[in-house]
């Protein structure tokens, strides 16, 4: 049984380009090859229970600080696994695809289904009326001390609240952008009955989840653990993470209606890209223009579009440069 996406739940493919990848080279780079995403799962969590592990064990600021800090980025990596997930690009049978993207995503409070409500209309609708994520990116750059305000603000947990009904299908309203019509055409007027329904259960589910943990937790004697090692990066350093790696994808662009330029693929060091783009989610151009092609595809998505000549006008920057960019900086060089 392999995945059908009818009306109300496909993604579609960014069209509005001159050019495009060979067919055979699209076909084979949407080919889902289960190994990898199981790899991609094992290793996300894995790095999660060694985190704890050495935190629990010596149970030091000087192992847990550093902990918590890699615990954010990996709690990141879980919403890029649940992303691919409700593209319906982690496993071929529908129901292995969902029931793992529900069980990556409910720890780190991502309803799953209703993230693909509410994304499904990003894709779709790129920094159109319906775009839900405009709020979040929309209007950069705005200067240093505005994105700094809005970092530390993500940082001290004032904003976990919004991320997260945004990820259980309520996506914040844009007052001072091209968004104001979004209150006329919900996410739910967008999508099949199918995943409307899926949706509404699914937000149980998270909830279900999270007060199972905390009762394990404290039954099992591990609360104050669980608290400060699960929950207080999920509430403040995994918020600016977010944050940051949303405005690099999609604030500052030089073009809201050209996909090469509407999205940016941001490019730079190793430990960068584990620490903020894991499992190669900064090759954001590439996911937009086919986003049915699987996280661990995208690079080699990239470099097909380069060597067929698709990227020459393309947001392709080094992250420091698109960092100084939404800043509100000078770029003093495109990187391709």
């Amino acid at each position: 049984m392999t995945i059908e996406v009818s009306i109300g739940q496909e993604f579609r493919n960014d069209t509005r380009r001159n050019k495009s990848l060979p067919p055979d080279v699209i076909k084979r780079l949407t080919r889902l090859n289960p190994v990898k995403s199981t790899l991609s799962l094992v290793e996300t969590v894995g790095i999660i229970a060694l985190c704890f592990t050495l935190s629990v064990y010596f149970w030091t600021p000087w192992i847990i600080i550093p902990c918590l800090f890699i615990i954010a980025t990996r709690q990141q990596a879980c919403f890029v696994l649940a992303h691919d997930a409700a593209h319906y690009r982690l496993f071929k049978t529908r129901w292995v695809n969902d029931l793992f993207g529900r069980l990556i995503a409910s720890p780190v409070g991502i309803s799953m289904c209703n993230y693909r409500v509410v994304h499904r209309l990003h894709h779709n609708h790129l920094y159109g009326k319906q775009d839900p994520d405009i709020p979040l990116h929309g209007g950069y750059p705005r200067g240093k001390v505005y994105l700094i305000k809005k970092l530390l603000k993500d940082l001290t947990g004032g904003t976990a609240l919004k991320t997260f009904s945004y990820f259980f299908g309520a996506p914040a309203q844009n007052k001072d952008h091209i968004n104001t019509d979004l209150a006329k055409n919900r996410p739910l007027d967008d999508t099949s009955p199918a995943l409307r329904k899926a949706a509404d259960r699914d937000r149980w589910g998270v909830l279900v989840f999270h007060i199972l943990a905390i009762g394990i937790a404290y039954f099992s004697g591990y609360l104050l653990e669980y608290l400060i090692l699960w929950i207080l990066p999920l509430l403040t350093l995994l918020q600016p993470i977010l944050r940051f790696r949303a405005i690099c994808e999609h604030g500052a662009v030089s073009s809201l209606d050209n996909p090469m330029q509407a999205s940016r693929t941001n490019t730079g060091p190793a430990w960068i890209r584990f620490l903020l783009f894991p499992h190669s989610v900064n090759y954001h151009i590439e996911h937009h223009l086919y986003p049915s092609i699987p996280h661990y595809n995208l690079a080699q998505c990239h470099r097909e579009l380069m060597k067929h000549g698709l990227l020459d006008e393309a947001e392709v920057k080094d992250i420091r440069d698109t960092a100084r960019l939404v800043s509100g900086s000078r770029v003093t060089a495109w990187q391709h």
